[in-house]
């Protein structure tokens, strides 16, 4: 039996185009660059979530010599945020990347962590994708991973 997958998703032409609190929170995961540690790939991430108190907080990848020991954004903040606001539910997740030249998706991983936070806080996370001055906005990280592990 054929079936279809229907992902509904926003599209920015310009960050300008985002309200004021999300421009806030990509504007924080673009600074979040600037501490990557990326002398393998030269490509530095950086994510920013704005948690339900109004708090945010950001983070950005790092590559070890020992790969695949390294840590992307995305997870390296949302695994602080587990372990340190538990509590307080991830509302949004801004990734920037540097360069920019185009806009920038999680990861496998990162897509199943993001559904993992989704779950243990039972509400979704709005995820903003952004580069080149763009943005992609999903309401839920089901809808970048719809087919996840689940145990």
């Amino acid at each position: 039996m054929k079936r279809t997958l229907d992902i509904s998703y926003e599209h920015y032409a310009t960050i300008a185009d985002l309200d004021e609190a999300d421009r806030q929170l990509v504007k924080e995961a673009e600074e979040a660059t600037a501490t990557a540690n990326a002398p393998y790939s030269h490509f530095h991430v950086g994510a920013a979530v704005r948690l339900r108190s109004g708090r945010t907080l950001h983070a950005s990848n790092f590559e070890s010599e020992v790969y695949p020991a390294g840590l992307c954004a995305e997870r390296s903040l949302l695994f602080y945020v587990e372990a340190n606001y538990a509590n307080d539910p991830v509302e949004a997740l801004a990734i920037a990347s540097n360069p920019s030249e185009r806009e920038c998706y999680p990861c496998g991983q990162c897509r199943q962590v993001i559904v993992d936070v989704e779950r243990r806080q039972q509400s979704p996370i709005r995820v903003i994708m952004t580069g080149a001055d763009t943005a992609t906005v999903v309401d839920s990280a089901e809808k970048l991973l719809p087919f996840t592990f689940k145990l």
